[in-house]
């Protein structure tokens, strides 16, 4: 299925007012961000979320970061490891 498949006229109808699609692209950023970090995430501690690992270094929550974006300041959890080791690089630390 090709992206603009998703965003076709009967998707699009759902936005009934001005603020909606806005909302809606700025939840859509914040949830891609924070994808994208649990994949680095998993590169760097190399299993994935929920899998049994014999690593000493492991995940140990979350922090928030607050983001400007072109589409706002939004608030973002960034996993985060045992050791403090991660540093991402799509929002780097501090």
């Amino acid at each position: 299925m090709k992206p603009e498949d998703l965003l076709n006229d009967a998707f699009l109808k759902q936005f009934k007012s001005g603020p909606e699609l806005p909302n809606f692209l700025e939840q859509l950023h914040k949830r891609g961000i924070e994808k994208i970090l649990e994949g680095e995430l998993d590169a760097h501690l190399d299993y994935d979320k929920h899998q049994k690992s014999k690593s000493i270094n492991l995940r140990n929550g979350y922090t928030k970061k607050k983001l400007k974006t072109t589409l706002g300041e939004t608030e973002i959890q960034v996993p985060r490891d045992r050791d403090s080791s991660f540093s991402p690089m799509i929002v780097k630390k501090r």
